[in-house]
């Protein structure tokens, strides 16, 4: 009869460390989701924050561009059309 007990106990016992062992993962596996769900929060909230800082962040750079091609159009295509426009009347000029 000791014999069947002591079998029996060692059993138990071989449960028990199996449950803990379980219990060691589980623990194990949320902490590492919980470690993935605070970094995936903290990347949606500086995803959100840089979406909203591009919204409201006026475009300077195109502002620029108007203003730069405004300022060569005036200045260089004009002097090439009145080139042009003198070339082509120097050019009826002599055909004729």
């Amino acid at each position: 009869m000791n014999r069947a007990r002591v079998e029996e106990i060692a059993a138990a016992v071989g449960d028990l460390l199996k449950k803990q062992e379980e219990v060691k993962e589980e623990k194990k596996s949320k902490a590492i989701l919980w470690v993935f769900a605070i970094i995936g929060a903290i990347a949606a909230a500086v995803a959100i924050a840089y979406a909203i800082y591009c919204y409201f962040t006026p475009d300077y750079l195109e502002d620029f561009e108007d203003d730069f091609d405004d300022d060569f159009e005036e200045d260089f295509f004009d002097d090439d059309d009145e080139e042009i426009e003198v070339a082509k009347a120097e050019k009826k000029s002599e055909e004729e």
